[in-house]
C-alpha cells in the first residue's frame, strides 16, 4: 500500500513545541495557544482530503518535503536551513495525520526522510510506504 500527495499551501511555522503550560488548582495544565490550533486545523483540513480508504496498520516509511515560500535571495528548490526544525513540524503533522486516521499510532512510522526546501509552490509532499 502507498499514499502520495502535495498538500498545496504557506505550510504552518507554528510547532507542536509550542505549546503552553499554566498551573490551576495548584497543578500544571497544558494548553495550545491559539496560533498552535490555527495550525493544527489547516493542517487537518488539508489533510482530510487524502485520508486512505484503509488504515496502514504495518510499519511504514513517511517521506515529507516541506516547500516554503521563497523569501529574500533563496532559489527554487533550494535547502532551507533555518527554523522551524524538521522534527518539530514532524510531530504536528503525524499528530494530524493519527487524528485524521491515516494510522492507528504513529508509532508505525519506522522509517522518515524530512526535507525543508525553499519553493516557488509552497505546500507539503508527503508519501507513505509500507515497509
Amino acid at each position: 500500500m502507498k499514499t502520495e500527495f502535495f498538500m498545496p499551501m504557506n505550510p504552518p511555522t507554528t510547532t507542536h513545541q509550542q505549546k503552553q503550560v499554566t498551573v490551576r488548582n495548584g497543578k500544571p495544565v497544558f494548553y495550545e495557544p491559539n496560533d498552535l490550533k490555527a495550525a493544527r486545523a489547516k493542517v487537518m483540513a488539508h489533510l482530510g482530503q487524502h485520508v486512505p480508504a484503509v488504515k496502514y496498520m504495518r510499519a511504514v516509511r513517511l517521506i515529507t518535503k516541506w516547500c516554503f515560500p521563497i523569501t529574500g535571495k533563496h532559489m527554487d528548490g533550494e535547502y532551507k536551513y533555518t527554523k522551524p526544525d524538521t522534527d518539530n513540524l514532524q510531530k504536528l503533522l503525524k499528530d494530524c495525520m493519527t487524528a485524521s486516521g491515516y494510522w492507528e499510532d504513529d508509532a508505525l512510522v519506522a522509517s522518515e526522510i524530512v526535507e525543508k526546501f525553499w519553493a516557488k509552490v509552497p505546500g507539503i509532499y508527503i508519501r507513505i510506504e509500507e515497509i
